[in-house]
């Protein structure tokens, strides 16, 4: 392994650009003060080909839940783009020719750093993202649990041996990387959404180029950091962060260049459908989970007290900014308001809207005032057709992002909160009749994901086991 030990690139910086470093902190105006982040995890420029690297311009990366600047990073473009994929090609045929044992045991590193540092990188998610410390914590454990899956796999990529259909011919099957991944990856995990792709494509002998989300980029940063401490060849992980200005070109550049030969995207549909367009032109692998719109269906045959307790961890993680997490719940006519009482009693007692960093904080803010105008978008017309308002319902006083956690009634298949995914803390409950009626409500959607039920057994008489359960 000794010949994948390359020279660390000092991190001297001249004085214009250490001002862009994000630590120490620095406080602007008489707003709150941003919260205390590691500086020896904390970075401001662009990975590319095992170097720090400064863009023209930087951008501002805020807490969502004070608005306070915790830094600038590096707005990186089309150029820092290109470079980053040529640098990834050009470590390509190293890496891919390295045998499986040396990845295995460079991952294992990686994964070895990032459970020694899992204090300072769950401070980080909670800084940029907002989450609770404690669901931030548990992020890390998550996301390093892929590095330390994949450091397995990469010893065991196996080919094949196919029985030929003619006499004096052997077929073998060879399982070899495809080269230059791109991964695109959301803000609500800023962590896991990364290893989860990064640590199967390296696994394979791939390189790859990162572009994070532009509210959460020091997460993809700290793994950049921690990569290289590891001994991950120049070249092989590549983060390049840019603002939302510049992620249309960067995004585009990324998925057109001819050196790239895969594209893995977590987001919404939406953004997944321009990327398909792109990935096209050069007819490149993609890899997409896109947006969700979770139905949790309550047969009359459920305990109660058992589906609320799903429901309330189905719903309220990371504020309902998750993918998976239920967008409607559905339930059946002879239990619906024993269900929406004790639904509603759940969620006064037992979750707390505060700062991430603040002991026993269940809810913290949402990732920008969009997403709280989203929520308020959905509300307002819920109620504007008839939907009542059983608890929250309103911004919360702790500051502009947070919202209430919120519980509707009378909720109709009308509405945009059950035709769009929220990806807030609104839970809206639809009364059903019949199973069969259940089931056609949950397939009445055009995205996926995920469908859970309290009660299986009447999911599966209603046939909704094969068609969505």
């Amino acid at each position: 392994m000794a010949r994948w030990r390359l020279p660390r690139t000092p991190l001297l910086l001249p004085r214009a650009a250490q001002r862009l470093l994000p630590a120490p902190l620095r406080r602007s105006g008489s707003g709150p003060a941003p919260p205390r982040l590691p500086g020896s995890l904390v970075r401001s420029g662009g990975f590319v080909g095992g170097r720090w690297v400064q863009a023209a311009a930087a951008f501002p990366v805020l807490d969502p839940a004070s608005g306070a600047e915790l830094g600038r990073v590096a707005d990186c473009g089309v150029a820092e783009a290109r470079a980053a994929v040529r640098a990834a090609w050009e470590a390509g045929p190293g890496w891919s020719a390295a045998p499986a044992k040396e990845r295995s045991a460079l991952l294992r590193k990686w994964y070895s750093l990032m459970m020694e540092n899992k204090d300072d990188l769950a401070k980080i998610i909670t800084a940029e993202n907002g989450k609770p410390l404690k669901e931030a914590q548990g992020e890390v454990l998550y996301s390093a649990s892929f590095l330390e899956w994949f450091a397995e796999e990469a010893r065991r990529i196996y080919g094949d041996i196919i029985p030929p259909s003619v006499k004096d011919r052997r077929l073998l099957v060879l399982k070899q990387p495809v080269g230059v991944a791109t991964i695109i990856t959301p803000w609500n995990f800023p962590s896991a959404m990364i290893t989860r792709k990064v640590g199967a494509a390296l696994a394979a002998g791939c390189t790859v180029v990162v572009k994070p989300a532009e509210d959460t980029p020091l997460s993809a940063l700290a793994l950049a950091e921690l990569a290289n401490q590891a001994g991950i060849p120049a070249g092989v992980y590549n983060v390049v962060p840019c603002s939302q200005k510049q992620t249309p070109a960067v995004g585009e550049a990324l998925c057109t260049d001819p050196l790239v030969a895969k594209i893995s995207f977590t987001g919404s549909t939406a953004t997944g459908k321009v990327l398909l367009h792109h990935a096209a032109g050069t007819v490149k692998r993609v890899s997409m989970e896109l947006g969700g719109h979770a139905p949790f269906i309550v047969f009359d045959s459920a305990d109660v007290d058992r589906a609320v307790a799903g429901a309330l961890a189905s719903k309220y993680r990371n504020s309902g900014q998750t993918c998976i997490c239920t967008n409607r719940f559905l339930v059946q006519k002879e239990i619906h308001d024993a269900f929406v009482e004790k639904f509603a009693k759940a969620i006064e007692r037992e979750l707390r809207v505060g700062n991430g960093f603040d002991e026993g904080t269940t809810q913290g803010p949402l990732i920008n005032e969009k997403a709280v105008g989203k929520v308020e978008r959905h509300i307002s017309d819920a109620v504007s057709q008839g939907a009542s308002i059983v608890t929250g319902g309103k911004r919360h006083s702790f500051g502009k992002n947070f919202f209430e956690p919120t519980l509707l009634s009378n909720v109709t298949t009308n509405m945009l909160c059950t035709q769009e995914e929220t990806f807030g803390p609104l839970a809206p409950v639809i009364k059903f009749d019949t199973e069969a009626e259940a089931v056609a409500i949950a397939n009445s959607a055009n995205v996926g994901l995920a469908g859970p039920s309290p009660d299986l057994e009447s999911c599966r008489a209603a046939g909704g086991w094969n068609s969505w359960c």
